[in-house]
């Protein structure tokens, strides 16, 4: 199990809950409410990984669409 203050930490963004992280060209999305729940997107969104089911992983990714502005170095 992650450490939730580590994750929340280490995320360039956090959105409603779900902490976004670079790793590498994707990103790691983690439900910080809901730690069971997680998701690994491409760079452009495409989802390639996910504990998700189908409304929460729309919800997360529309996130990440709006917000990987902030993500840009």
């Amino acid at each position: 199990m992650c450490n939730i203050l580590e994750v929340a930490d280490a995320a360039e963004v956090i959105v409603n809950g779900y902490a976004f992280t670079k790793d590498g060209t994707n990103v790691k999305v983690l439900n910080l409410n809901r730690p069971d729940k997680a998701a690994v997107l491409s760079k452009d969104g495409e989802v390639l990984e996910t504990s998700m089911d189908d409304v929460e992983l729309d919800i997360v990714v529309d996130y990440y669409k709006r917000n990987r502005k902030y993500m840009e170095e």
